[in-house]
């Protein structure tokens, strides 16, 4: 063999490894990308405290349960940070196939079912408006001490998680063709309340929230007293608390609903998040004793969807 025919069969040998390698490489490189995509694997907290996920289109599947001649009900799963959350999709039927309806993303209080949130769910599809109610993940309830020491080791705590199963609740949404994705919002009760608006701030597709029976937890009162210290410890406060997050719902409208007489959440703390609001708000008030969504607040509730729809 001369050296030239060595040289060649040499250049022929590395040009046979290389290609696999490279179609190797951009196979892996395709797949991170499509798993971060459906799993939201990017996620971040600035300087601020604020929270930051990228965008991404949830990996969900519906089943059919009720079809009645005025709605559809399906189940839904999709993935979200690692986990399967369910929930129920309500959609009403206008009659008329080229019409798309608005969409609510319903998120109960704590220790809450999608199931039993369908009451609500119910009389928002006889007013024309589609919704889907989750499950949160342990039922809305939290875990503050775990979710600090895991933010301070690098991990993921389950509030941002939780964040994150709303914004994909809001993706499966606006993916049924029968709803209108310029046309969505958050809806949540009590804890619900507090993960619908930080969404919503997440969310500039939103056309806003409507928090009943909920509000912040004046971290940063905290922090100026001195009983929140640690520039980590303070990012991760002010990354769960509503309060950090109500300015960046403007110029979208801000609606609370509260009564005067709830048993959990007092009055006066909704208050006290209200006035720190910038820009479209208004703050509803119900008289009868209790916590969350009653009936004494539907007429609240038409009038603001309307207005935030239109």
């Amino acid at each position: 063999m001369n050296p030239e025919q060595g040289w060649h069969r040499d250049e022929t040998m590395k040009r046979s490894f290389a290609i696999p390698a490279i179609v190797m490489v951009l196979a892996i490189i395709l797949a991170v990308i499509i798993t971060g995509c459906i799993t939201g694997q990017e996620w971040s907290v600035d300087a601020d405290g604020f929270l930051k996920y990228q965008e991404c289109e949830p990996d969900y599947r519906l089943t059919l349960l009720e079809a009645a001649d005025n709605y559809t009900l399906h189940g839904v799963n999709f993935t979200s940070r690692g986990a399967t959350i369910e929930g129920l999709l309500r959609i009403p039927h206008t009659g008329r196939t080229e019409d798309r309806v608005p969409g609510i993303v319903l998120l109960p209080g704590a220790t809450v079912t999608k199931e039993s949130e369908q009451g609500l769910a119910e009389y928002l599809c006889d007013l024309g408006y589609a919704s889907i109610a989750i499950d949160q993940r342990n039922l809305g309830g939290i875990d503050m001490e775990g979710d600090l020491a895991a933010f301070l080791r690098d991990e993921e705590p389950t509030q941002h998680k939780m964040v994150h199963d709303a914004l994909s609740a809001a993706g499966v949404l606006r993916d049924q063709p029968t709803i209108d994705p310029a046309r969505t919002l958050y809806l949540g009760e009590s804890n619900g309340g507090r993960f619908a608006i930080i969404a919503s701030a997440l969310d500039s597709d939103a056309c806003g929230v409507i928090a009943i029976s909920t509000c912040g937890y004046g971290i940063d009162a905290a922090v100026a007293s001195g009983q929140i210290r640690g520039p980590d410890m303070v990012r991760f406060y002010r990354s769960i608390d509503p309060d950090t997050y109500l300015n960046e719902i403007s110029p979208r409208k801000f609606v609370m609903i509260h009564s005067v007489n709830d048993t959990i959440i007092p009055y006066d703390s909704a208050q006290q998040t209200y006035m720190k609001i910038g820009g479209p708000k208004s703050l509803h008030t119900a008289q009868k004793e209790g916590h969350g969504y009653s009936a004494e607040m539907n007429l609240f509730l038409e009038k603001e969807l309307v207005e935030m729809f239109s």
